[in-house]
């Protein structure tokens, strides 16, 4: 292709994970922007959802024709409520796009997981069997090579990356893991919600989906991956008030009781070695929310307690980024053969 920039179109282009779509991709070096396609925004230009961008997008939000899209994008994002894309993929694929879906529609190999949490039959077993998982920490190699990807979900994403090391080398009793997440109300969308009315959410804390959250398979799908055996985990989400971040506190019983904190750091620092976005903290300091605020970054903190003998592990990504979009950017990355951290931003804007 020479110097020529790669086409890349958003589907689903007017909720959070499409601005930050837009935002990455705007100051990407090797891509352009040329489709935003949406349902209920058709017609509208872009910068009438989101008027700060009126200076750089003079792009309309599109009908979403499929045919148009292929014709005019080499790569498309799906920034989709859950179900709709498993209906479009197939079609791009078979006219030679990319595609990067962030809905849960590609993240499950067993589609009757997907059915029983997501409540919608699925007739597209061939496309899904092609699906790789979006964690480039896990599965680089394998995204390199990928038509599609099934994007993680923002928990699965805190939680697995500070899971990972420990189920990949056996160091823990993995029926023991037991995640306690916080995220902020961005994860909830755009959508007009009551509970996330600034009179609701401000100066309140409350669980949800409590034993029953649609992350809770996904997360368990891989972590059984990892270690080898089906797992099961204790998974339970807190919205917090704030509009970015998710912190991920994570226990587990240890198998070696004499395991201690500067063991796991060294473990994990090996573990993580050629990921640029996880950044493990050195013993005693624990991560906070704010510092990975608008970039694709991780930051991991891991304490021992020998009282109990378990290991607690604390993970913070923005769960819009890493969580979401920038983590959907790593990908293309890695699809297209350039440099995985390539348009992705590695300094907060703090405080």
């Amino acid at each position: 292709m020479g110097n020529e920039k790669t086409r890349v179109g958003i589907i689903g282009a007017s909720g959070y994970g499409g601005i930050q779509l837009v935002r990455l991709l705007l100051e990407h070096p090797q891509v352009e922007l040329t489709y935003l396609a949406g349902h209920s925004s058709a017609g509208k230009p872009y910068s009438d959802l989101y008027p700060h961008l009126t200076h750089r997008v003079n792009l309309t939000i599109e009908p979403i024709d499929l045919e148009a899209i292929a014709d005019r994008c080499d790569a498309v994002f799906l920034g989709l409520p859950n179900g709709l894309a498993c209906d479009m993929a197939p079609v791009l694929l078979a006219k030679g796009c990319k595609v990067l879906d962030l809905s849960a529609d590609y993240r499950f190999r067993n589609l009757n997981t997907y059915t029983e949490w997501y409540k919608k039959d699925r007739q597209d077993q061939a496309t899904n069997n092609q699906a790789v998982y979006g964690l480039p920490e896990l599965y680089r190699d394998a995204i390199k090579d990928a038509q599609l990807i099934g994007c993680p979900g923002c928990y699965p994403t805190a939680s697995l990356l500070a899971l990972s090391p420990l189920l990949k080398q056996g160091f823990i009793v993995p029926e023991t893991a037991i995640i306690d997440a916080k995220s902020g109300t961005s994860g909830g969308g755009r959508e007009a919600k009551v509970n996330m009315l600034l009179a609701e959410a401000e100066g309140s804390l409350g669980a949800y989906g409590v034993a029953k959250h649609r992350h809770t398979p996904e997360i368990e799908q891989i972590a059984s991956d990892l270690a080898g055996t089906e797992l099961q985990v204790q998974f339970t989400p807190h919205l917090i008030p704030m509009v970015r971040g998710i912190l991920a506190t994570v226990y587990a019983t240890l198998r070696d009781p004499g395991l201690v904190r500067d063991d796991l750091i060294t473990i994990y620092s090996a573990f993580y070695r050629a990921s640029p976005f996880v950044k493990i903290l050195p013993h005693g300091v624990y991560p906070q929310t704010k510092w990975a605020w608008g970039t694709n970054l991780c930051y991991i903190g891991i304490e021992v307690d020998p009282r109990t003998g378990r290991v607690i592990v604390l993970s913070a990504i923005d769960n819009l980024v890493k969580g979401q979009a920038g983590q959907a950017v790593q990908c293309l990355n890695l699809m297209m053969g350039w440099e995985e951290s390539l348009g992705l931003p590695q300094l907060a804007f703090y405080p």
